[in-house]
């Protein structure tokens, strides 16, 4: 049974993440602040965290950037949950390292959909080595090198990259990376496609304008052109 951590100091909304969660066979721990949840995860990780990010004393950000800063937790799943819907609010708790974001409110479903796709894209692959252009990724170890310097990619963004190195001969439609990706029961807006695609360039040094290694075709998808 998978462990989930929540973090949440709303108590209404944190009794319905847990029932919730519960529901889905997942083993809940739930925590109102950052500060007794980083203890639980020091000694125990769980196998994926849902941080609020508005919290009393520690915010759900500075908890996951601490988190990303040590090599036992830098990969931990973590989902922000967030009153917000501002591009600039997801784009912060991406660079600070989420592995996606719910916002509220939010139903049940969508809930359960993002924690199994994260759960899912958690698990560890034996595969070969990828190698594209100056790139390469070490698919066992999840480590990525560009131009010969080590890469630091979410969970999604280093999916996407995959995805789009494997099949670097065509366009790959948007439609069908947010399947491969986000699994089939995503539930979302596109906009999330886009927005790790952007975050994702940003850690390459791509330029959407003159790109090196993505290129965008509009309407339609995006193709790995190193």
């Amino acid at each position: 049974m998978k462990k989930l951590f929540v973090i949440e100091d709303d108590s209404s909304i944190r009794e319905l993440i847990r029932m919730a969660l519960v529901s889905f066979s997942y083993e809940v721990t739930v925590f109102d602040n950052a500060e007794d949840a980083m203890a639980a995860i020091a000694k125990t990780p769980p196998d994926l965290c849902i941080f609020d990010i508005m919290l009393p004393g520690m915010s759900g950000l500075d908890a996951l950037r601490k988190l990303r800063a040590v090599h036992a937790t830098a990969k931990l799943p973590v989902i922000m949950l967030t009153a917000k819907d501002t591009e600039l609010d997801k784009i912060t708790g991406l660079d600070f390292g989420a592995d996606d974001y719910i916002t509220k409110p939010f139903s049940v479903m969508e809930l359960g959909a993002r924690v199994r796709a994260a759960l899912r894209r958690a698990e560890p692959q034996a595969e070969e080595d990828l190698t594209a252009a100056d790139i390469t990724i070490n698919q066992r170890t999840r480590e990525v090198i560009c131009a010969g310097q080590k890469t630091e990619l979410t969970f999604k963004e280093y999916e996407l990259l995959c995805f789009l190195i494997i099949n670097k001969a065509r366009i790959v439609p948007r439609e069908e990376l947010l399947r491969a990706v986000w699994g089939t029961d995503f539930i979302g807006e596109s906009r999330t496609l886009d927005m790790h695609i952007r975050t994702l360039r940003q850690k390459l040094n791509d330029d959407a304008d003159d790109p090196r290694y993505i290129k965008t075709v509009r309407y339609v998808g995006y193709r790995f052109i190193g």
